[in-house]
């Protein structure tokens, strides 16, 4: 049994970046890729010690039973800090940990140090994916539109930017933090909590329209899932109260919009350098234009998330999409 900790001798997996071109359209190919039919040692991580803790448990635990309907050895690992035991001769690690840790390359660089193969995007990806701030800066870099905004490190009396806006965390996930304000009056109260996690907020144009979504597995992007939340703002209580929030895939698009959101996606991953798998979250206006919000490098992994959702609408079931995203991650070393 190993412990890993933040130092060790660089690692001998190597990172490549899977560039995404192809729109793939209601349902794409993924028989292309076989590395392996033998049974691999499979350490799932999960858990963490953040506000994401049982969302990221629930990850974890679909996850190996999708594997183990697969055939694969599978040992559940809870993290409850930077230090843990790695089952000794694990061949791979499937990352199902959100938040702080797991999703920052924090554990993306400890992996690399000892050569341990994991699944998703490399340290630096997910440190820039992680963080708003980084992310808006980098898409706007590259031309991708978002949402027009403001960093703010301390409470303002008055909102920067008009009303009504979104305002949320930078290095926060699961929508936590994050809030729609309509009233000035209730400004100074919503941004102060969401200071109170990071010590650094984003504040952006609320944009009016359709909340979209698109996964992406390897080089494929998948279909689109429309989410339909109550009042149009997919905050905490829309995303985990049953029942509350619509969901439709694939979304129902004109053609040539999907293929441009499906582009657009497949750049934001390609700008991010991304890998294995990832989901963008985007908004599309009444007009026709899109604004990339942000991209979940470690998205939600239920059989009933929107990533897995979209797998099925393309052919991919829970087993084999966990299947196909252990192989990418062997195929990346």
């Amino acid at each position: 049994m190993e412990v890993l900790r933040l130092h060790g001798k660089p690692g001998v997996c190597a990172l490549r970046l899977a560039l995404v071109h192809r729109v793939c359209y209601p349902s794409a190919d993924f028989g292309e890729l076989v590395v392996t039919k033998k049974s691999k040692k499979v350490a799932v991580l999960m858990g963490g010690f953040t506000t994401e803790r049982d969302v990221s448990l629930r990850s974890g635990a679909a996850i190996a039973r999708g594997l183990r309907a697969k055939g694969h050895t599978v040992t559940e690992v809870d993290i409850e800090s930077r230090e843990f035991v790695l089952p000794a001769k694990t061949d791979v690690v499937f990352i199902a940990l959100h938040g702080e840790f797991g999703e920052d390359g924090e554990l993306q660089s400890m992996l690399e140090a000892r050569g341990v193969p994991y699944t998703g995007s490399g340290p630096e990806s997910c440190r820039i994916a992680f963080d708003k701030r980084l992310t808006r800066e980098a898409l706007v870099a590259a031309g991708i539109p978002v949402p027009p905004g403001e960093i703010l490190r301390a409470p303002t009396p008055l909102c920067p930017i008009d009303l009504p806006a979104v305002v949320k965390p930078t290095r926060q996930g699961s929508s936590v933090g994050c809030h729609r304000v309509l009233d000035a009056d209730d400004w100074y109260e919503t941004v102060r909590d969401a200071l109170s996690y990071n010590g650094e907020a984003v504040v952006e144009t609320y944009i009016p329209g359709r909340e979209l979504t698109v996964g992406i597995v390897g080089e494929r992007v998948l279909p689109l899932v429309e989410i339909r939340a109550p009042g149009g703002c997919y905050d905490y209580r829309a995303k985990y109260t049953a029942g509350i929030t619509e969901y439709l895939c694939p979304a129902p698009l004109k053609m040539a919009e999907t293929e441009e959101v499906q582009a657009l996606a497949g750049r934001v991953f390609e700008v991010l350098k991304g890998r294995g798998l990832g989901r963008v979250d985007l908004r599309m206006t009444p007009e026709g234009g899109f604004y990339v919000l942000e991209l979940n490098s470690i998205p939600g992994f239920t059989e009933t998330s929107l990533l897995p959702k979209a797998a099925a609408v393309a052919g991919l079931d829970f087993p084999d999409l966990c299947d196909r995203i252990l192989n990418l991650a062997l195929a990346a070393c």
